[in-house]
């Protein structure tokens, strides 16, 4: 049995030693160079500070960000990632959550750095590689080791607005990994393109399946997405396999005819997540690789990345909603309705839940926000079974699997009717000549407002939306844009767009 996710980077180190394990831009390193390495940055570590402590490591993603959190696990730690492009009050409120004693940094962002006011230890990456490593206080360290102790960090947005740390297991990834990487046939042949941001969980699935598995994984420069024709040439060049990629991330291909320049012949695994994938782009993608294996997977960051998937297995049409499909192994996915009743009729909405072995530990140092979220099961009385609740509505299909419907956050109440953006939002995406569209709600002014890429005007929207929506589901203002904004996580910045639309920056 499995008790700590360096055993799949050790048996991986063992198989593979002289295979390349992860590759950046600029660097790169073979499983036996990742093990050494990143013993050496966990005796560093373990000289430094307690087992079961937080390590936040600021620098970008890359192969030294790997030897760091694999580092921070051999010296009995969890690892946080730190973006040094995040606004600095942002890390600061991270660093004051977590209260941690060690940093491990890439100096070249001193800068950054100097203005967090950390008054801890930093360690220089550089400098931690120099480390002899001290075998005996590895292995007391190791011996000491749970299952259920934490291995990482995440942290997501707070209604509080003060970001919340989500804490996960080994047990917790390992639990999934193990499922995970059967289900979609991930091997050591595999080379997975990574493009999501190391502070971001679908990153959790690019470097585990990797240990796992024995694959390669390229890290992708987050630069490149702003350049399709260099991140076609970049998945070429490198040969990429399998992507495990956000929605947008995906779209942003498609959107600029990225594939009128270059198809990734190689690909053959697409895994997409964190948003509805819009139909039109799902096809283009199949219409130019036509023999991958695509998957729709969901689930929130405090589940363990995903609790349901759903093999694309027939043609879909725009418009149409793509199922969330059905539960992983080892975990429970159901519905509660308003009063906690089980949802169990198609079409029926319900609020998502989550129960097993994947939940997170809940947000760390925030024991107030963990127990709102994280309660006991309202349908067992019998003994203790928490849940996760994820403020997310689903609905079952006469195909018996799960579909996500809105967050129920995007509920809203508008000229007397409960309305949820995301079924206006489906809409959008039937009409002729649009290429993606979002809705928010102006509360004050008691407006629907729509944002969009195309070259459609308002009154070509309307007319076909009215063929498909009640009156008063129809926006009422329409704002065309060049490219929906997006947040690092590679979903659309909906945050961002009410700002901009309250400052006026539209018009």
């Amino acid at each position: 049995m499995i008790r700590n996710i360096l055993e799949y980077l050790e048996r991986s180190e063992s198989r593979y030693p002289d295979k390349t394990a992860f590759a950046d831009e600029g660097a790169s390193c073979t499983y036996a160079e990742l093990k050494m390495r990143a013993r050496a940055v966990g005796t560093c570590l373990a000289q430094k500070v307690s087992p079961r402590m937080p390590v936040p490591v600021l620098m970008e993603k890359s192969v030294n960000a790997i030897y760091s959190f694999m580092g921070a696990v051999y010296g009995g730690c969890f690892y946080v990632l730190l973006d040094p492009k995040l606004p600095s009050q942002r890390l600061r409120q991270i660093l004051d959550t977590l209260k941690a004693r060690v940093l491990v940094a890439d100096l070249k962002y001193k800068k950054q750095l100097d203005g967090l006011g950390f008054e801890g230890v930093v360690i220089d990456i550089e400098e931690a590689l120099k480390t002899q490593e001290a075998p005996v206080l590895l292995e007391q360290i190791r011996s000491q080791r749970l299952d259920i102790d934490p291995l990482y960090a995440n942290f997501t947005s707070g209604s509080t607005g003060i970001p919340k740390g989500v804490v996960v297991s080994h047990r917790s990834v390992i639990d999934f990994m193990e499922d995970f990487t059967q289900i979609f046939g991930i091997t050591d042949r595999d080379v997975i393109g990574n493009q999501a941001p190391f502070d971001f969980d679908v990153s959790v699935k690019d470097i585990y399946s990797t240990l796992k598995t024995g694959a390669a994984m390229q890290i992708i420069p987050k630069k490149l997405f702003s350049f399709p024709t260099k991140l076609l040439d970049y998945l070429v060049e490198r040969e990429v396999t399998t992507l495990i990629w956000a929605v947008s991330a995906l779209c942003i291909i498609t959107t600029l005819k990225g594939f009128e320049y270059k198809v990734p012949s190689k690909v053959d695994k697409v895994i997409f997540s964190g948003e509805v994938m819009p139909v039109k782009h799902l096809n283009e993608w199949r219409r130019y690789l036509p023999d991958a294996r695509y998957a729709n997977v969901y689930g929130p960051t405090e589940i363990t990345c995903n609790c349901t998937y759903y093999k694309i297995d027939r043609e879909f049409q725009p418009g149409e909603n793509l199922p969330i499909g059905q539960p992983f192994p080892n975990e429970k996915v159901f519905l509660l309705d308003e009063e906690d009743r089980l949802v169990t009729e198609p079409s029926k909405k319900g609020e998502i839940c989550v129960s097993g072995t994947a939940l997170s530990l809940g947000y760390y140092n925030d024991p107030r926000q963990t127990k709102a979220a994280f309660m006991q099961n309202p349908l067992n009385g019998q003994y203790l079974e928490p849940i996760y609740r994820t403020g997310d509505l689903g609905y079952y299909g006469e195909d018996g699997y799960l579909y996500f419907a809105s967050r129920k956050d995007y509920q809203i109440k508008h000229m007397g009717h409960r309305i949820e953006l995301g079924e206006i939002e489906t809409a959008l995406e039937r009409v002729e000549g649009m290429r993606r569209g979002c809705c928010i709600y102006d509360e004050e002014k008691n407006k629907i407002v729509a944002f969009y890429e195309g070259e459609l005007e308002k009154r070509q929207i309307v007319k076909s939306l009215g063929t498909a929506l009640p009156a008063f589901m129809v926006p009422n203002v329409f704002i065309k844009m060049d490219r929906l904004p997006i947040t690092n996580n590679g979903k659309i910045d909906r945050k961002g767009l009410k700002t901009q639309y309250k400052e006026g920056l539209h018009g």
